[in-house]
């Protein structure tokens, strides 16, 4: 993990460009959160979740959901480049679509060796889905046309 020391600004940019280089993949439908005893996990959830989460109670497995009974979410996600400084991505990211969409977000984090190390699943209501996904481009092309303008 990285420890930055630099200025606000600095941050800033540093962040913008970890998201124009960063593996971009938003997912089609929708999502929810199912709970199950954690003496009782269903074996099948395993092949069928995207994230598998559990306290001392229950396993909270992620997975493609459309029944309006559960709280709904659009997914997208982020793949980073080996050795590129993601520090302070996540907080930097919610603040951003918390300030200009009004959203909350839900993020998973998991690690992947092969594909360059940390990786974020991210959610937003799915209701959100076409203000969030507008929003990641901007911030994404804004990130490039900075890159190639430095």
């Amino acid at each position: 993990m990285y420890i930055s020391n630099e200025t606000t600004e600095q941050t800033e940019q540093r962040l913008r460009s970890v998201i124009a280089q960063a593996h971009f993949q938003a997912y089609t439908g929708s999502y929810a959160f199912l709970e199950f005893p954690v003496e009782t996990f269903p074996q099948e959830m395993v092949n069928q979740a995207l994230a598998l989460v559990r306290d001392q109670q229950v396993w909270s497995a992620l997975v493609p959901y459309q029944q309006p009974d559960a709280e709904l979410f659009a997914l997208f996600s982020f793949h980073f480049p080996a050795n590129v400084d993601n520090s302070g991505f996540v907080g930097w990211l919610a603040t951003h679509l918390k300030t200009t969409l009004g959203t909350g977000v839900m993020v998973i984090c998991g690690q992947n060796s092969k594909q360059g190390g940390i990786f974020d699943y991210w959610g937003v209501p799915f209701s959100m889905q076409e203000d969030a996904l507008s929003e990641l481009e901007k911030l994404r092309k804004s990130a490039v046309l900075t890159a190639q303008t430095s």
